[in-house]
């Protein structure tokens, strides 16, 4: 069984290495696509631009006002957003005062409460175990120095 073990972790790192670079080529086609994209929409913003300075001051005006008509529904959109993001904003902060806030205060209270626990019991276990068996070491020492106990 152990002839089979190291084909079976080869095939394991090879199929890994095989999945990263599968990763690693979906990564790169999506940053050419990205990149492919973002040459022709600069074109046809150019090729926008090369037109309408070709074209007529009334066919110009037509575009100007359709300009400022998106213009101004981008800005409703925009307005939008900002206003959804202070709500957010708002229920955020009132997770943490009213619910995190509660949950840091208990698990600091019971900090406290085992470092109480702690204290009472070392003071009043750990302390004379500790106390007794020294002094049983003591007295052995003593009786193995005057002879009695002998190894």
């Amino acid at each position: 069984m152990s002839e089979y073990e190291p084909e079976t972790i080869n095939s394991e790192s090879e199929s890994e290495a095989t999945g990263a670079e599968t990763m690693a080529s979906e990564k790169s086609s999506k940053l050419w696509l990205v990149i492919v994209l973002g040459v022709l929409i600069i074109g046809l913003i150019v090729t926008g631009i090369v037109f309408l300075s070709r074209a007529g001051t009334d066919v110009t005006g037509k575009v100007r006002d359709i300009f400022i008509i998106l213009m101004a529904l981008e800005s409703i959109v925009i307005g939008a957003a900002l206003i959804i993001l202070v709500v957010q904003l708002a229920s955020l902060i009132n997770l943490l005062q009213n619910e995190i806030k509660p949950i840091l205060k208990s698990t600091s209270d019971t900090v406290n409460t085992l470092k109480g626990t702690t204290t009472f019991l070392s003071d009043n276990l750990a302390a004379p175990v500790i106390k007794i068996n020294s002094s049983v070491a003591g007295a052995k020492k003593l009786l193995d120095l005057i002879g009695l106990f002998k190894k």
